[in-house]
């Protein structure tokens, strides 16, 4: 039976109701689900390697699915313990004023994301389908029950697990021409991890800062975010080091020669990070000021994901020019 809430929303102007729906759709999210293929391609494009763009696309389209199923998924499980029936009339479910359609777009998106992932797999090597499955298995953990980790204050480290290392080592796994001896071959970890982890540092912020606007509706329903455990102030100081921290991972293998000096274009996100740690900084104990502060620290992801993707990419030609000039 829809609640109250879902009833009214029903109800709303049309225009509130565009307005809804477009928060709910939250396609600009969607750029974490993307960001790991766009750093395996610039990583092979500079390094000089041959790219499947074929596989590249497969991929995409198979991670904003199951991204898509993740994010339904959260709305229903959500539902289910009334933490979303306060503060979140953007919620599909709410929309929809009832679970059983979310439920099933959720589970289409899982079995065609899965099917893609399958079919790429079995053209590069069946370790990507084992690393999508792992991926899928903490995004379920996060919020699934019985588990529900990302009321235990979890969430953050498996989003930078599963956006970071596994999704990473996938996409350049996929990108890798097919083998006879695909099997056998080791999953990429070390440039995995070079090069996901400051991007997915970046994601992990996004969701960290989804947390300051309802950290008395969380609280309330025992969903123990990180922020509510902190605090909003000490949470908003720690979000400089988040950003510090992904610059940091992603400058170390251009001060130690691995990776071209056009890897700083992953700066580009820095006026976002800016704006955002000054949002925090000064309106950390107003919910209704900072409810966009996801938004800005997605900004910042996305734009320091595609600028290290750029800059690697373009790397060898700059230096070319740059040896010609001189």
């Amino acid at each position: 039976m829809p609640d109250r809430q879902a009833v009214a929303t029903l109800h709303s102007p049309d225009a509130e109701r565009q307005r809804l729906w477009k928060a709910a759709i939250k396609w600009p999210m969607y750029s974490v689900a993307v960001m790991p293929m766009l750093l395996a391609l610039g990583w092979r494009i500079g390094a000089g390697l041959p790219v499947r763009w074929g596989q590249a696309i497969g991929f995409l389209v198979a991670a904003v699915l199951l991204l898509l199923w993740e994010n339904l998924s959260n709305d229903l499980f959500d539902a289910d313990t009334g933490v979303d029936v306060e503060g979140k009339p953007h919620s599909v479910v709410a929309l929809l004023g009832q679970r059983r359609p979310v439920r099933r777009l959720a589970h289409g998106a899982l079995v065609a994301g899965l099917l893609l992932m399958a079919a790429i797999a079995l053209r590069s090597s069946i370790w990507v389908l084992a690393l999508v499955l792992l991926c899928c298995l903490l995004g379920y953990l996060y919020q699934g029950p019985p588990f529900r980790l990302g009321y235990l204050g979890l969430g953050e480290p498996l989003c930078w697990m599963a956006f970071g290392p596994l999704a990473t080592a996938a996409a350049l796994m996929v990108l890798t021409p097919a083998r006879a001896d695909a099997v056998t071959v080791g999953v990429p970890w070390a440039s995995a991890l070079a090069l996901g982890s400051g991007p997915a540092l970046a994601t992990t912020l996004v969701l960290f800062c989804s947390h300051f606007h309802q950290v008395e509706t969380d609280a309330r329903h025992g969903k123990r975010s990180p922020v509510v455990r902190m605090g909003t102030a000490r949470a908003a100081a720690l979000v400089p080091w988040f950003i510090a921290g992904t610059l940091a991972l992603e400058w170390v293998p251009i001060l130690d020669g691995y990776w071209p000096l056009t890897a700083l274009l992953g700066g580009l996100g820095l006026p976002a990070a800016s704006a955002l740690i000054r949002l925090l900084r000064d309106h950390h104990r107003h919910p209704e000021r900072i409810s966009g502060s996801k938004f800005l620290a997605l900004r910042f992801q996305a734009l320091n994901g595609l600028g290290l993707s750029l800059g690697l990419a373009i790397g060898p030609r700059f230096e070319a020019v740059v040896q010609q000039l001189t």
